[in-house]
């Protein structure tokens, strides 16, 4: 009980996906290889990004509390990563892939999803920039350091994928102090387009 408290005011105690930092650049960002793992997700569809985030997180909410084939609680984790496809254009729809990493316990065989609109994702190893920040984010908070981070990257003539790219947040929202977020931008190599 009292972990579940901490870990709902904190954030604290909560697994995390793995991952090597490859190199630290200045202050800005650092890069960041993630092992292969697995996620479990879903995709929302929305002109507002903290909207479609907030629908994702709910959906995926309800499977760790037992909404799922086996009907087994799964244990939260951090970060609550969403993957941004962006529209075409100002005020089209974009595509969120809203996920939470599964627990070690759980990597091997997932609990199936009920719903059909969530779905247990195998991410390949993958290169990412991240730049972190604090504070309570917001849509417009996400996109002034995503454009920071893509300076940073053309400053330093690093190779990216300017989209679809990552948010991630890691604290829930009773947290008040030493708040992280980051934004995750894919490296581009010889295998990404």
């Amino acid at each position: 009980m009292l972990k579940a408290v901490g870990q709902a005011l904190f954030s604290t105690g909560l697994q995390n996906p793995k991952f090597i930092v490859v190199e630290k650049k200045a202050e800005d960002y650092e890069i960041r290889t993630y092992h292969a793992c697995k996620w479990v997700s879903t995709t929302v569809s929305g002109t507002q990004m903290d909207a479609s985030i907030s629908t994702g997180f709910r959906r995926l909410f309800n499977y760790i509390q037992g909404n799922n084939q086996n009907k087994v609680k799964v244990e939260m984790t951090a970060p609550v990563s969403s993957l941004v496809e962006p529209g075409e254009g100002p005020a089209c729809e974009s595509r969120f892939t809203v996920s939470f990493y599964l627990p070690e316990e759980h990597q091997a065989s997932p609990p199936e999803p009920s719903s059909p609109e969530v779905f247990v994702e195998q991410r390949k190893e993958f290169t990412a920039y991240v730049r972190t920040y604090s504070g309570f984010s917001n849509e417009n908070m996400k996109r002034e350091e995503l454009l920071k981070l893509l300076e940073s990257l053309q400053r330093d003539s690093m190779p990216y994928v300017d989209k679809p790219y990552y948010v991630a947040g890691y604290d829930s929202p009773f947290k008040l102090t030493n708040r992280r977020n980051e934004v995750w931008v894919l490296k581009k190599d010889g295998e990404q387009k």
